[in-house]
C-alpha cells in the first residue's frame, strides 16, 4: 500500500487506485503534521510500504527512519507542480515511460532527469 504525502495532490490516489495499487494520503490518517521520520514509522506501523512525496529534504531528515524500516521506499516525484488536470496528464506521460517501481529501504527519484 502507497501513502501519498500532504505535499502530493490527493486526486492521485484515484489514479494509482485504477494500476491497481492500494493508496492513501497522509492527511486521511490524520498525519498531515507528523516530522518526516514520525511519517515513515507511522505508515509503516500502519501497513503501508511507499511513501510519495515532493518533499527534496526528506532524505536528510528520514533517512534514519528508512535504515530502521528497510522494508519501506520513499519516492521522490519530480515533477512540476500544475493544477490537477494538467498534473494528471503529466503524471500519467511519465507513468507510460517509466512505472513507478519502489527499491525497499530506498529513495529514489521519479521520473528520473
Amino acid at each position: 500500500m502507497w501513502l501519498l504525502d500532504a505535499n502530493m495532490d490527493v486526486h492521485l490516489t484515484s489514479v494509482l487506485v485504477d494500476f491497481g495499487i492500494a493508496a492513501e494520503c497522509a492527511a486521511a490518517r490524520g498525519w498531515n503534521a507528523l516530522s518526516n521520520g514520525q511519517l515513515v514509522t507511522a505508515a509503516v506501523e500502519g501497513g503501508f510500504d511507499c511513501l510519495l512525496t515532493r518533499d527534496r529534504l526528506f532524505a536528510e531528515s528520514a533517512s534514519r527512519a528508512l535504515r530502521l524500516h528497510s522494508n519501506f521506499a520513499v519516492i521522490l516525484i519530480n515533477l512540476p507542480q500544475q493544477r490537477w488536470p494538467e498534473y494528471r496528464r503529466t503524471f500519467l506521460r511519465a507513468w507510460a515511460s517509466c512505472p513507478i517501481t519502489p527499491q525497499p529501504g530506498c529513495l529514489i527519484e521519479w521520473p528520473i532527469r
